[in-house]
């Protein structure tokens, strides 16, 4: 379903953004947006943890959003964290607290994912779309580079270096010295040659700041004639200086410095001065694209069934060479398990029934790494490879279910919870017994099947006579059975007469 009205919300690591936007026909008019500055990466410890400070600011952000946000359908809303939320050990506990509070789910993306979706956000705001961008968008907490044309993508990478982080590190206090400014540029340079012989050669047209970051130092150069409205190498000296002189930027008498963005300048400024230095760069244009525009894109992506989720699962296949007619067996068998098993659900709509069928289709991608435990491979690429379009939490559901479609149920019963408590016990059910019916990768036809919930787990009717001229079948649904057994869910099976 489309929705006139869509809204992403961006809870990055120094401001949390909602943005509501209007659909019509496939683009987005901003309508209205809300910016709270929570400094989620300033409440990290030294062991990687959010402290209570920072996570009260941030749920407090949220309770604004969520009121915003009343009356939205759910499909209509994306929520997504970045860098703090990716590396913060009491991420989990936060986000059930976090997702409590605004009412809708949040995903923690990757970082190529962040770059992906900027890209995407600002991509749309450019005027000239024939020509190859350099895209650089300095968060609190990482800085993701692009180099793209159109609306296509050509090479993603974020760096573990922000605003926020480097404010901290590198100026205390607030105090900004020639030393200290030295020594965070240095430290940016390092982190930036890991890929700026790649971009170089790659090459672009003209590079692009996106966010918040970006546009503070554009406006500062402006608001204080270092430059006319972009960023430039010798605007950028200029207000590197003023900041060392004044020793503070509350002090450096700059017109346009807003309080909120005092406390993080200076690592801003750090990195853009050494972005400059490793790329070569003389000017810099701003964009107001950015990772929450990228987001309400993305979506409406998915409501024109153009879902780059459905693309990622095609490259898989053929990056790990996948048995495609076996995919397409298992696929078509445990959508029509589902079919049964939740009558009331549109395919086409339904999420978990999507997630089923992107993992039947991926559930052998291991093979490629070895036969022997290839569940496990699977599970372990699913998991951990970047994947364009999943999230992290996507990733991590993916990855248990094509574990568990084999093997011994136990090593997954923590991680899928209770029976009655969690629906992931189904989508399980239908992939490992559609796999198990297809063991003999051929074309013969399954018998009649009709497979049902009970209150204290599934039923299998199955015709008793071609299960009898199928001794090795039978023996392993009867092995199944015990396998359910020993999580504590119940898995009947009843014979029938021809076709169930």
């Amino acid at each position: 379903m489309v929705y006139e009205h869509v809204a992403a919300v961006d809870m990055g690591s120094n401001s949390f953004r909602l943005q509501v936007g209007r659909i019509v026909g496939n683009q987005i008019y901003p309508l209205d947006g809300l910016k709270e500055t929570v400094r989620l990466a300033g409440g990290l410890t030294a062991d990687k943890r959010l402290d209570t400070a920072s996570q009260q600011r941030a749920l407090a952000a949220l309770s604004r959003f969520a009121e915003r946000l009343r009356g939205f359908a759910p499909d209509a809303v994306r929520a997504v964290a970045t860098n703090t939320l990716r590396v913060a050990k009491n991420a989990p506990q936060f986000l059930a607290r976090a997702e409590k509070t605004l009412g809708f789910p949040i995903e923690v993306i990757a970082g190529r994912e962040e770059a992906r979706l900027i890209y995407l956000g600002v991509a749309h705001t450019l005027p000239n779309h024939r020509i190859r961008h350099l895209v650089v968008d300095i968060g609190g907490g990482s800085t993701e580079f692009i180099i793209g044309r159109d609306i296509r993508p050509q090479h993603l990478e974020s760096l573990y270096m922000g605003c926020v982080g480097y404010s901290l590190r590198f100026f205390p206090g607030g105090r900004i010295d020639k030393r200290s400014m030295k020594e965070a540029e240095l430290a940016a340079r390092r982190e930036l040659q890991t890929i700026v012989h790649t971009y170089r050669a790659a090459g672009w047209d003209e590079a692009v700041g996106s966010s918040g970051t970006a546009k503070a130092i554009c406006d500062l150069l402006e608001l204080n004639r270092f430059a006319n409205g972009s960023i430039t190498r010798d605007g950028l000296e200029r207000l590197r200086g003023r900041l060392i002189q004044a020793g503070h930027a509350e002090r450096a008498g700059l017109a346009g410095m807003r309080p909120d963005r005092v406390p993080v300048i200076p690592g801003g400024v750090a990195i853009m001065s050494a972005v400059f230095k490793e790329f070569g760069l003389e000017e810099m244009v701003f964009s107001e694209g950015a990772l929450r525009l990228g987001v309400l894109y993305d979506l409406l992506g998915r409501y024109h069934h153009d879902d780059l989720r459905e693309a990622t699962v095609s490259r898989f296949m053929q990056r790990y060479e996948v048995d495609r007619r076996q995919a397409a067996r298992v696929a078509e068998t445990v959508t029509g398990f589902y079919r049964q098993l939740r009558p009331q659900d549109d395919i086409e709509e339904s999420p978990a029934a999507q997630f089923l069928i992107w993992a039947a289709r991926l559930h052998e991608i291991g093979i490629s790494v070895a036969h022997s435990g290839y569940h496990k491979h699977s599970a372990y690429i699913l998991a951990n490879a970047d994947m364009p379009g999943f999230s992290k939490r996507d990733q991590a559901l993916l990855s248990r279910l094509v574990l568990a479609h084999r093997g011994k149920l136990e090593r997954v019963q923590a991680l899928a919870g209770q029976f009655q408590e969690q629906p992931e016990w189904l989508l399980i059910f239908c992939l490992r017994l559609a796999a198990l019916l297809h063991r003999a990768r051929d074309d013969a036809p399954l018998p009649g099947i009709r497979v049902r919930l009970t209150g204290k787990g599934f039923e299998l009717h199955i015709d008793r006579e071609w299960l009898a001229a199928a001794p090795l079948t039978a023996a392993v649904l009867a092995e199944e059975a015990e396998q359910w057994a020993n999580v504590g869910i119940e898995f009947k099976m009843r014979g029938s007469r021809g076709n169930a």
